[in-house]
């Protein structure tokens, strides 16, 4: 994909190529049959498997920008809203866009390898053989179980953050926990929750898995292209999830009081 294709013809072929996948996934995703056990499969590897890498993000986020915000508002004597200030941080930006970020490093590189080898051993031609439609035995599982647990993981990574702020906090900064608690708590709003906890998630987790099944489906040229699919799902995951953050944090401003 972007940086590898050979031509500006070929990038826009690719764009097509990519929505018309998106398109097609999420047309099939409400067809029998459901293959509900690869569902749920792909569910456990995206939601559980990521959990400790969201947990170590999450609160090591919150610990150092708890520590770089209360030195700075303890020059205008208001280290009292270093929550509301962490919090507001985590809901609306790094813990939806960190959350994805390593989501994408991990679960859609595994995506797109796991695809591009079945399709350089010939797998995806057999089950067309025997009838299997493959966007929707591979492709809807893996998106119905990003879209779905990403902002479940984004959850996560935010209340850890926040927990990894309150125990800078009181551990290091001496501040009452019910002080940084309160502030944090009542410096977020409706369109905080909505836009940071499930808009920028499930757009992210759509971006993270429509591309990477596009990476991996598109592998030619045996394991080197295995590797290389990978690299490109990363890449590109990661790129699209900064620029879209933007458009999508604009739209959020836009229709918020």
């Amino acid at each position: 994909m972007a940086g590898m294709l050979p031509s500006p013809k070929a990038a826009v072929l690719e764009v097509q190529e990519t929505a018309l996948l998106a398109f097609r996934a999420f047309r099939r995703a409400f067809r029998k049959p459901f293959y509900i056990r690869d569902i749920l499969t792909q569910m456990d590897h995206v939601g559980v498997g990521s959990l400790t890498i969201i947990m170590l993000t999450g609160f090591f986020t919150g610990a150092v920008l708890t520590l770089q915000s209360a030195s700075e508002m303890s020059r205008f004597g208001a280290v009292g809203l270093t929550g509301t200030l962490v919090a507001v941080s985590l809901v609306r930006e790094l813990g939806p866009v960190l959350g994805a970020l390593m989501v994408a490093g991990r679960v859609g590189s595994g995506m797109a390898s796991e695809l591009g080898s079945m399709i350089v051993t010939e797998q995806v031609n057999a089950m067309r053989a025997l009838g299997t439609d493959p966007i929707k035995k591979l492709v809807v599982p893996r998106l119905l179980a990003t879209v779905s647990m990403q902002p479940l993981l984004t959850v996560v990574a935010c209340s850890m953050g926040i927990i990894g702020g309150l125990a800078v906090a009181v551990g290091i900064l001496r501040t009452s926990p019910d002080l940084y608690l309160n502030s944090a708590w009542n410096g977020l709003d409706y369109y905080d929750i909505t836009g940071g906890l499930l808009v920028k998630p499930v757009f992210f987790g759509a971006v993270v898995a429509v591309v990477s099944c596009r990476c991996g489906m598109r592998t030619e040229g045996g394991t080197r292209g295995v590797g290389r699919s990978t690299t490109q799902a990363v890449v590109v995951s990661s790129l699209l999830i900064l620029v879209s953050d933007y458009f999508l944090t604009q739209l959020i401003l836009e229709y918020s009081p």
